[in-house]
């Protein structure tokens, strides 16, 4: 059987299919830009945060910004690398569950500036090679 059809029973019994390869990669690289970003002073609030129609990889504080983080992983360049994969329809994706978020579960920090920042890996950041790249302010929030 693959992994992608394998299935693992949680704590309250619901059975949810394992991680694919490409999930699982996913997940080490989320790991690993947590761990770097922490080293940069960013002090981590939540981690991936899914509402209807959005999602979050990582949620921080930077100073005194809310950080949402886009973590993304391509290791080939072949379509435009990890910076290109964030599509405008993507960015939507991200503003609306900030705006969930800060609405909710985050509202004590919702007078704060806030932050759209991603944090790319490419083939040789996967390894561990090279450190993978912080865009700061990565896409236009304007209006949002």
């Amino acid at each position: 059987m693959t992994d992608a059809r394998r299935a693992r029973e949680d704590q309250a019994g619901i059975v949810r299919p394992a991680a694919t390869r490409a999930q699982a990669c996913g997940a080490d690289a989320e790991r690993i830009a947590e761990r770097f970003l922490t080293g940069h002073g960013l002090r981590i609030l939540a981690r991936n945060l899914r509402c209807r129609g959005g999602e979050i990889d990582l949620i921080g504080l930077h100073h005194d910004t809310v950080v949402f983080i886009e973590v993304r992983l391509r290791r080939s360049p072949r379509f435009g690398g990890a910076g290109a994969s964030i599509t405008p329809h993507k960015q939507q994706r991200i503003i609306l569950a900030a705006r969930w978020w800060l609405g909710g579960a985050g509202r004590a920090h919702a007078n704060r500036p806030c932050r759209f920042d991603a944090v790319l890996f490419d083939e040789r950041a996967a390894r561990g090679d090279t450190p993978p790249e912080w865009l700061q302010g990565a896409f236009d929030t304007e209006g949002w």
